[in-house]
């Protein structure tokens, strides 16, 4: 079995985001703070790309982060893949308690605070 490093895991990593919405900012984090190189692909939401409508048939929004030529879609789906797919910095705590809150808490922000973006 070859053993392939996370560099060679993130050759092919791209995200397709728009700069203003926190969705897409959280997924920019979690790359930086895994130390994950990344090709950023800004979109134009009112002109969404084709490359957007082939990656997000269904939802047609942005984040989407394609790893390998694979999407992945939804904000904190998105996260929960960094964090199985590369190694380093954790995104969640290690304790389930804290792990379990700082999930409600992304929860919250999302249905809550982010509810007219």
């Amino acid at each position: 079995m070859v053993s392939v490093t996370s560099k060679q895991m993130a050759v092919e990593v791209k995200v397709l985001g728009y700069w203003s919405i926190p969705f897409s900012r959280r997924v920019d984090l979690a790359l930086r703070l895994k130390g994950i190189p990344y090709d950023y692909i800004e979109e134009d939401i009112p002109k969404k790309s084709t490359m957007l409508l082939d990656y997000n048939p269904l939802y047609q929004e942005v984040p989407v982060l394609v790893h390998r030529g694979m999407p992945i879609v939804g904000s904190l789906i998105i996260l929960e893949y960094i964090e199985d797919t590369w190694g380093g910095y954790p995104l969640l705590p290690k304790d389930p308690h804290e792990r379990a809150h700082a999930r409600f808490l992304a929860k919250f922000i999302d249905e809550k605070v982010c509810v007219d973006l």
